[in-house]
């Protein structure tokens, strides 16, 4: 499926031949792209992924980047974790802050702009080919319409795509931030718990890469399920406590891993309910983000879509709803780029 977007500045740079560097800044690692405008097409050339937080600065990050290259980039054009304003950004997740203008100054480049990274996905779109879209599900007969975009990383994602009658134009959120709502008598318990580390739980908290790692402690700690050795052992010998649960549950290995991953996509779904609902897309819900491509067979079972219609007056309108993964973890880098070139 190929998606048209609104890209008002389309056709009048001239940008054949010159170089864009696009970054897709998030809090745990951050990915640049050096790419170049070839008849109508952006084609990335060098790429590179850096640790976020082993570095004190973006500028460290570009400058090392550029250290091999005879020319600094016509455009810089930055996706990145947190709300954008003014051509600014303090990172959610992460100690930088950055300014375009101050970046312009110190790295020599012409033109730097920042955009929320998930409207970086959404603008990802244009340069995403077929395979690199995969359905959870989807009836085949798509309504035009919004859509949305729920994205569980490091931190969790969302954004918005308002269809204009001809073409979607994307817009960035801080939904994720927005506060977790219990159902049950578990989601209170866990609410309590989560309670413990911060005055206001948030989506974010729960869905999140550190979310399901949360989950997975309150059914351990609170309601007193067993870990094995072996488990304990692989937390130890981790970075990512979140991939040995859900590595665990995708492989039937645990059963409090499997229950943690359970609440986690329920959560996940849920919340996707709420944004699809608050922006009435009927155009569909895409998942994007780390998390959703390593765990899509779990997505693909009946629990996603299930918790995802749950709903006392909607459901009709939830069930003709098309659900997709985005697998391209390039996405929202191949966004920037677009935006650098094209956009506002």
């Amino acid at each position: 499926m190929s998606y048209s977007l609104y890209l008002p500045q389309k056709g009048k740079r001239d940008l054949q031949g010159k170089a864009i560097l696009a970054a897709d800044i998030g809090g745990t690692k951050t990915s640049l792209g050096w790419f170049e405008l070839r008849n109508g097409t952006l084609a990335l050339l060098q790429e590179a992924t850096v640790s976020s937080k082993a570095h004190a600065t973006f500028e460290e990050v570009v400058t090392n980047f550029l250290a091999d290259k005879p020319d600094v980039p016509h455009i810089l054009s930055i996706g990145v974790a947190g709300p954008v304003l003014d051509n600014q950004v303090k990172l959610t997740n992460l100690s930088w802050e950055l300014d375009g203008s101050r970046l312009e100054r110190e790295l020599g480049i012409g033109r730097t702009v920042l955009i929320n990274d998930l409207e970086a996905t959404a603008y990802g779109l244009i340069g995403l080919a077929p395979e690199d879209i995969a359905p959870v599900f989807d009836d085949g007969e798509p309504i035009q319409g919004n859509m949305v975009i729920l994205a569980p990383g490091t931190g969790l994602g969302e954004a918005g795509l308002f269809w204009d009658g001809e073409a979607y134009r994307p817009f960035a959120t801080e939904g994720g931030h927005s506060d977790f709502a219990p159902r049950t008598a578990l989601d209170l318990e866990l609410q309590a718990y989560l309670n413990e580390e911060s005055d206001i739980v948030s989506w974010e908290h729960v869905v999140s890469g550190p979310g399901i790692y949360r989950i997975y402690r309150f059914l351990r700690d609170v309601k007193g399920h067993k870990e094995p050795a072996w488990l304990t052992e692989n937390f130890k010998n981790s970075n990512d406590s979140a991939a040995v649960v859900s590595h665990a549950a995708m492989r039937e290995l645990d059963a409090t891993c499997a229950k943690a991953m359970d609440l986690f996509v329920s959560f996940m779904a849920r919340e996707a309910t709420s944004l699809v609902l608050k922006h009435k897309a009927v155009g569909g819900l895409l998942l994007g983000g780390g998390i959703p491509p390593r765990i899509y067979p779990l997505l693909r079972k009946e629990l996603f879509r299930q918790q995802f219609i749950q709903n006392s007056h909607m459901k009709e309108l939830l069930e003709e709803v098309p659900i997709k993964v985005v697998l391209n973890s390039k996405a929202a880098l191949i966004g920037a780029a677009y935006f650098g070139a094209y956009g506002r």
